[in-house]
């Protein structure tokens, strides 16, 4: 079925968009209320995932994008990233989900957390622009206090902080410690 004329709209603005666009933006671009704006947005993404095209219209970090579709990552990894490395670290991501569930957080937080120093991983994520500094803690030395960012959300493929798994579904469970125990004790010991 053909796109309405607010569609194509809606979609040409999302091609040139560089950062997600909030509704609110499109409802003043078109000149239409917004919860007009959010059905034709609705219809775009349901557009493009019936029609099963290489591109899809999502809701991310706080507005709307189009992206390619994911089963297509690996063709598009090819084209954009020949001989580029832009993987982080384990050390840059641990720091990276320990500022995301505990934000706003100093890096001495951080690193009393991870038990190593932080402050070139910090500065690495500062850069790449995945956190910023939000605030100043008080009391001594006022450090500064870092969160993540839009472009943290889009990242990872998400609208809102609320959508992080909870911490605890990443833990072991109880069992797993026990076994981890057990494997850590010193032989002959009972």
């Amino acid at each position: 079925m053909p796109l309405s004329a607010v569609a194509r709209a809606v979609e040409a603005v999302l091609i040139v968009a560089v950062e997600p666009v909030p509704t609110g933006i499109l409802a003043e671009l078109l000149e239409l209320p917004v919860d007009q704006v959010e059905v034709v947005c609705d219809e775009l993404i349901e557009s493009c995932h019936s029609d099963n095209r290489g591109f899809e219209v999502v809701r991310i970090a706080g507005g709307l994008r189009i992206q390619t579709h994911p089963d297509l990552a690996p063709y598009v990894e090819r084209f954009a990233n020949v001989g580029v490395s832009s993987r982080l670290s384990a050390a840059a991501l641990e720091t990276l989900a320990v500022i995301a569930y505990k934000q706003p957080v100093s890096r001495a937080q951080v690193a009393a957390l991870r038990g190593v120093n932080v402050d070139g991983v910090t500065r690495l994520l500062e850069h790449r622009g995945y956190i910023i500094p939000v605030g100043r803690a008080t009391g001594p030395g006022q450090a500064v206090l870092y969160a993540t960012t839009d472009a943290f959300l889009e990242r990872l493929g998400l609208d809102r902080l609320d959508q992080l798994p909870p911490v605890e579904d990443l833990l072991p469970g109880p069992e797993a410690l026990a076994e981890l125990e057990e494997q850590m004790r010193p032989v002959g010991d009972a």
